[in-house]
């Protein structure tokens, strides 16, 4: 072989140099991408319209409608009590907590009041609901960052809750229990007890879910500083629920402003909240509320007054003419439902605010400028469900 000279090498030596010198700018094309709409980390069919360039995303369109079911103007052709069998499918994983505030909406028009024994057992039966709902959200933020078995830990010790629902309502996800003036039934024998011991399952799910998911320090890097929602804009957007208490707003229907006929104000708890605005604090939240419900139902458990659980009303339903908005705090946010009645056997007019419209809608401003990965932590993050989307 021919040797190379050490003039050569020096040559070539500074040739390289030079070429690293030199900065060389590529241009991409920018890119379209859409997640959905049957992406299986959207809680159901919606569409996000990314454009992107490179990894990051320039800007975010939600696409909503795919599942719309018209709750609003079917309610318009139904009579009263028939409206709970409709509401239970809008917020599908806490079906019980869509009836209350239309049925108290109803309550407020006829200036009917439950007996104070069926204001406890619908409280209860709400909370359950919450515990339920948001156990399954916790689950499924794991899957939103490549961990399966938070899951399977949650749809475990849902069941307890779930059990307890059906125990007494009879239907496990869609219970259709709720009344104008009280409750279908009262709670079958040992009821109280079961759920106690369902609220402590409850309980251990919670340690050992924050030790499993919460304490790993891939789901805090894909969470913490991702997806930062300050007070400000939160509240600018409607967001409400976990969503804005993670930004460190400190409201909750249930104690700020909880409608008449529950009794959160008979219980000692405490409403939580975080500084941080990140998916990690909201996903924290989440986390201290399920505990915080264990200890509301357990406190209302051990109160439940004696008496009936049904007020005296009339045999048919005729609500009178008259305007109606009642809210509360439900697993996803508040829910209101504003009634319009003209003296009919059917509402004239129900206008619904849905907690996942307000909060999917801060999706655009949210999304720009994160990475592709991303999208999915954030959304399930926000955790929302499409039928309480597409009313």
């Amino acid at each position: 072989m021919t040797a190379v000279s050490e003039t050569e090498q020096l040559r070539y030596i500074s040739q390289q140099a030079a070429d690293a010198r030199v900065n060389v700018e590529i241009e991409t094309e920018g890119m379209t991408l859409n997640l959905g709409p049957q992406h299986p980390a959207t809680h159901g069919t919606l569409r996000i319209i990314a454009k992107l360039d490179g990894e990051q995303v320039v800007a975010a369109e939600p696409v909503m409608g795919y599942m719309h079911r018209g709750y609003e103007k079917l309610a318009e052709v139904r009579t009263y009590p028939q409206v709970t069998t409709l509401v239970n499918r809008i917020d599908w994983v806490g079906s019980f907590a869509n009836e209350t505030p239309f049925i108290l909406a109803a309550e407020k028009l006829m200036e009917i009041e439950a007996p104070p024994r069926a204001q406890y057992i619908r409280t209860i039966l709400h909370e359950m609901s919450r515990i339920a709902n948001v156990i399954l959200g916790i689950g499924d933020m794991g899957v939103q960052v490549g961990a399966v078995t938070p899951i399977f830990f949650a749809f475990r010790d849902r069941e307890y809750v779930l059990n307890q629902i059906e125990a007494v309502t009879g239907g496990r996800f869609h219970p259709n229990f709720d009344r104008i003036g009280g409750l279908k039934d009262d709670l079958p024998a040992g009821w109280i007890q079961n759920t106690k011991n369902a609220m402590e399952k409850v309980r251990e799910f919670c340690d050992q879910i924050e030790e499993l998911m919460y304490g790993n320090e891939i789901f805090q890097a894909r969470t913490r500083g991702i997806g930062i929602i300050p007070a400000d804009i939160g509240l600018s957007y409607g967001l409400s629920g976990v969503n804005i208490r993670g930004s460190g707003v400190d409201w909750d229907v249930r104690r700020d402003a909880t409608p008449h006929g529950l009794v959160y104000d008979k219980a000692d708890w405490k409403v939580w909240t975080h500084p941080d605005g990140d998916s990690y604090s909201r996903m924290w939240v989440r986390l201290q509320e399920v505990r915080e419900g264990t200890k509301i139902v357990d406190q209302l458990l051990d109160d439940i007054p004696s008496g009936p659980i049904m007020a005296k009303v009339p045999r048919i339903i005729k609500v009178p003419a008259g305007e109606a908005y009642v809210e509360t705090e439900n697993p996803l946010g508040v829910m209101g439902y504003y009634v319009i009645s003209k003296g009919d056997l059917n509402p004239f007019r129900v206008k619904i605010r849905s907690a996942s419209f307000n909060n999917v809608s801060i999706t655009p401003w949210l999304l720009k400028g994160v990475y592709v990965p991303d999208i999915i932590t954030i959304l399930g993050s926000l955790y929302f469900i499409l039928g309480d989307i597409d009313r």
